[in-house]
């Protein structure tokens, strides 16, 4: 795809950020190279789905050159701890939102065997071979409301590596039977490793210093995020607001005085039965559920405890809440929107950059990278389609349909700025020798053409051997 400009709706979108940057801080503002360069990037995302500065170079048939590039983004002194918190102010003021959901969840990348650059890559199983590989880790918080769903802050993780090896070592003596007494003590957390749990918190306390005009209605979040201390406090952070998380089949509640595991209790003192449940606020499905108000031993204190069986299934999944003055169904019927952030998981890798090219090297390359692609989704929720959809009342577009018109509108701009030329085949020449240079066919190693095979046959002196 080719373009000699930045696409109309992004170049709004950003002179629309920079002004409400200037509410925030004057000084941050951006210059109006930056404003353009901005533009170009979330341009060549749009068009390239990914992050590369020789993509965009070539999609751009060179009006800005790697090097340039490269410089901005490195140099550019762009208030990029702003940038976020600012375009979502932009959107939720220009949709009229005043409330929603928060979704927590982690999303890995695959990245290359070399990665001693890349910012906080580890080795992590590859659920799909079973191995292991080399990737990053994101937890990403969304905000869920009732007309769109918005990418609202990130952080990366990264496990402690003295840790680990003590766990790894720890584990194999266990297994051989080696006593705790003679086992290495665990070793002391270093704090550039914070857990899961605590940058999930940092994140929530910073969105409700930076969004505290947003009323946040529940907190959602998987089975990882499921320890007591945890979901205490981050439903404190808003003021005590409903936080619900899946429950190990094995943790332990008190029955009656009787310790026993959510599994054993819901198979045979509790049983459920069948109730509609409304999924996303649309499909309406039969579900088969029970709950319970009860103590669960891990958390040291009672909470509200849902036993949900969806058609086919044979297993309960387990759901536990802070909140017991909720109802049973309001609380499943809840937890089915943290499937969205599986949906935003998918557009962002296929759509918004957050792919395999997202390489960019060392922390500031990492953080930039991924708010650059953050941006885009904000971009694209107020294209002005996707803005006349949601002040209709309809349901929203999704972004790759918004991708893919976008693509084709900046295409047909690029036609049109050549047929608009005073010389429109001298212009095509111009274009035609630059696309020459910059898409430069390359040798192919699959193809023995020019190589020496080796010689393949029988040697005749050789034959009284066989």
């Amino acid at each position: 795809m080719l373009s000699n400009d930045a696409a109309c709706f992004v170049k709004t979108f950003v002179n629309d950020l920079n002004k409400s940057l200037e509410y925030l801080d004057q000084q941050a503002q951006l210059t109006a190279l930056q404003k353009k360069w901005l533009s170009f990037c979330l341009t060549g995302i749009l068009l390239t789905n990914g992050i590369c500065w020789a993509k965009f170079e070539r999609c751009f048939l060179g009006k800005y050159t790697v090097s340039s590039l490269s410089w901005m983004f490195r140099k550019g002194k762009i208030a990029w701890n702003l940038l976020l918190i600012t375009s979502v102010k932009l959107i939720l003021i220009r949709h009229g939102i005043t409330e929603g959901q928060l979704v927590l969840d982690e999303v890995d990348r695959v990245r290359s065997k070399s990665t001693k650059r890349i910012h906080k890559t580890y080795k992590q199983k590859d659920k799909k071979t079973g191995g292991y590989v080399n990737g990053q880790t994101v937890i990403l918080l969304l905000l869920v409301t009732s007309s769109i769903t918005i990418p609202v802050g990130f952080v990366f993780y990264k496990p402690d590596p003295i840790l680990s090896a003590w766990n790894k070592e720890n584990a194999a003596l266990k297994k051989r039977g080696v006593s705790k007494l003679n086992r290495p003590a665990e070793p002391a957390r270093h704090p550039d490793y914070p857990t899961k749990l605590d940058l999930a918190i940092g994140l929530l306390r910073d969105f409700a210093k930076n969004h505290g005009d947003i009323e946040v209605l529940a907190i959602m979040a998987d089975t990882l995020y499921g320890e007591g201390e945890f979901m205490d406090k981050a439903s404190s952070i808003f003021g005590n607001v409903q936080t619900i998380r899946q429950l190990r089949k094995n943790q332990n509640i008190f029955y009656k005085g009787e310790k026993k595991s959510v599994e054993e209790y819901f198979n045979s003192t509790n049983k459920g039965v069948q109730q509609v449940l409304t999924v996303r606020g649309g499909k309406q499905i039969t579900v088969t559920i029970s709950s319970a108000r009860l103590k669960v031993d891990a958390h040291g204190k009672k909470r509200f405890i849902i036993a949900l069986k969806y058609e086919g299934e044979t297993d309960y999944r387990y759901l536990v809440a802070t909140d017991l003055s909720w109802r049973t169904l309001d609380i499943a019927q809840a937890y089915t929107l943290r499937w969205l952030v599986e949906v935003f998981f998918e557009d962002w890798k296929l759509y918004e950059g957050w792919g395999r090219e997202a390489r960019q090297f060392d922390e500031e390359g990492a953080v930039c990278g991924l708010i650059l692609s953050l941006l885009l989704d904000h971009a694209l929720l107020l294209h002005p389609e996707q803005t006349a959809r949601l002040e209709n009342k309809l349901p929203a577009y999704t972004v790759g349909s918004l991708q893919r018109l976008s693509q084709v509108e900046t295409l047909l701009d690029f036609i049109k700025s050549i047929l608009q030329d005073n010389k429109p085949a001298q212009k095509l020449k111009e274009i035609a020798i630059l696309i020459k240079d910059l898409f430069q066919l390359r040798p192919s190693n699959k193809h023995m053409i020019g190589r020496d095979l080796g010689r393949l046959g029988t040697t005749p002196s050789l034959s009284y051997k066989m």
